[in-house]
């Protein structure tokens, strides 16, 4: 008597190649009761052979459901407690279940629905999801944790894509702030009342350092739950985004007052640091409206004495207290800057000072060196500077702000002496002019009057 597998025939498919036994063929329908051909054509046996397989069906127990076939989909099996593992849910070294070898293979695979009242109810929602399959806007039910998807899918699968510094932030976010108060939600499940009431909490009730967030961090931590769950949409986890429905706190300026030195206060203090090893740096800085770490990234290759200008191509980042050299975070970040002769002057001293210094340790000088070094050579670290910055500042008498507020004074000054808001912001760096404005919208009131006196000078009769 001929045995009903050997009725059937081409060899079976599996991933690593054919083969033809009744074990394999037994182990095929267990499994999937499905068999793949390799020219590509699907057989299944339960319905007879040639028949397509039913794309979903209704049927009756506690209550209506409905079964709908995925088709055949890869996944990971385990021989030793048979467990499964669809790669679409990440792919794994070794079963988590019992640590035993894995096996790549295809399946046939299935989502059940159920929890329907009535028959013509799981009807309409069977219709929905078979439009979805065939528009691929299919999400696949899932149960996964909010915190599960952060840290075991998002930020692995980001990390190579961003800034370090950038994950750091991402990274601090989640851990501190979204898992330890909604990481226990299911994905699928979350609402924008749910995340408005992550951000009423994070504003009145202290983390797990004591501290209550302000507006503005707040809407950081808005961009990152935002930014995870727009991958999670591309990625066919949800069917859309609910932090586009959630209302960040409003974004009020700055948090506090903006605090800037006066042309007087900024002459004083140079003046002051005139003798100092890091006159050149404040003198830049006061000049160019230069981010610290673009300054601090500088090297003597990136300067034209003889055209007056520097380029700014890397930036000096700190990732916790380490630092590294990256590049500027936007296009604009990446420019020419023109400098004055009196910012030229002091540069070409400072670099006459360090070859004389090089030759006399016997070590050559190269273009590729640091601007900005430490006596013995070495690159400031971005705190130093800072620390030793607001000592200069009370040493000298003068109004308390931060190294960062240079830049401020910088754009505040050349916005007061009329300079075009499109040339400071091509010389900050800014990604457009609005920036420009909404940050120095403080100095428009005073450019406003003096353009009103301008223009009635031209036209009034007098």
């Amino acid at each position: 008597m001929t045995k009903w597998w050997q009725q059937c025939s081409g060899p079976f498919f599996r991933p690593d190649g054919p083969c033809g036994g009744p074990q394999d063929l037994l182990f095929s329908l267990h499994r999937a009761v499905l068999v793949v051909r390799p020219e590509g054509r699907r057989q299944g046996f339960l319905r007879g052979k040639g028949t397509p397989p039913m794309r979903g069906h209704i049927k009756k127990r506690a209550t209506w459901e409905f079964v709908v076939d995925l088709g055949p989909q890869p996944l990971q099996h385990c021989a030793a407690c048979r467990k499964r593992y669809w790669s679409d849910r990440g792919r794994f070294k070794s079963c988590p279940k019992c640590h035993g070898p894995l096996e790549d293979l295809v399946a046939r695979r299935q989502e059940f629905h159920t929890g329907y009242e009535s028959k013509k109810e799981a009807e309409q929602e069977l219709a929905k999801v078979l439009a979805a399959l065939a528009t691929g806007g299919h999400i696949e039910p899932s149960k996964m944790l909010l915190a599960d998807f952060l840290r075991t899918t998002w930020l692995p699968a980001i990390r190579p894509t961003i800034r370090p510094t950038t994950f750091s932030s991402y990274k601090t976010h989640v851990d501190r702030h979204i898992i330890p108060r909604i990481g226990s939600l299911q994905l699928q499940q979350i609402t924008g009342v749910q995340i408005n009431l992550l951000y009423a909490r994070l504003l009145s009730e202290p983390d797990l350092h004591g501290h209550v967030l302000s507006p503005a961090t707040v809407r950081r931590v808005h961009a990152t739950l935002h930014r995870a769950l727009k991958d999670a949409v591309r990625w066919s986890r949800l069917p859309r985004n609910p932090v586009d429905s959630a209302d960040p706190p409003r974004a009020a300026g700055f948090d506090r007052e903006m605090k800037v030195w006066t042309a007087t206060d900024l002459r004083t203090f140079l003046t002051s640091e005139r003798d100092s090893d890091l006159y050149p740096l404040w003198l830049t800085l006061a000049t160019t409206g230069m981010r610290r770490g673009e300054a601090l990234g500088l090297s003597w290759e990136d300067l034209d004495m003889e055209a007056g200008r520097l380029s700014v191509t890397k930036t000096l980042i700190m990732n916790g207290y380490a630092t590294m050299l990256s590049t500027p975070k936007t296009k604009k970040g990446r420019r020419l800057i023109v400098l004055d002769q009196a910012t030229v002057s002091a540069l070409r001293k400072l670099r006459a000072r360090q070859m004389k210094n090089s030759l006399g340790k016997g070590i050559p000088w190269q273009q590729s060196q640091p601007v900005f070094v430490t006596e013995d050579g070495h690159p400031y670290h971005p705190e130093r500077v800072s620390k030793l910055f607001a000592q200069a500042a009370k040493r000298d008498g003068l109004p308390r702000i931060r190294l960062h507020d240079l830049r401020h004074t910088y754009a505040t000054l050349a916005l007061s002496a009329g300079v075009h808001p499109k040339i400071i912001s091509e010389r900050l760096g800014h990604a457009n002019i609005a920036i420009t404005l909404d940050c120095y919208s403080h100095c428009l009131p005073t450019l406003s009057e003096e353009a009103a006196a301008r223009v009635a000078a031209l036209v009034v009769p007098v």
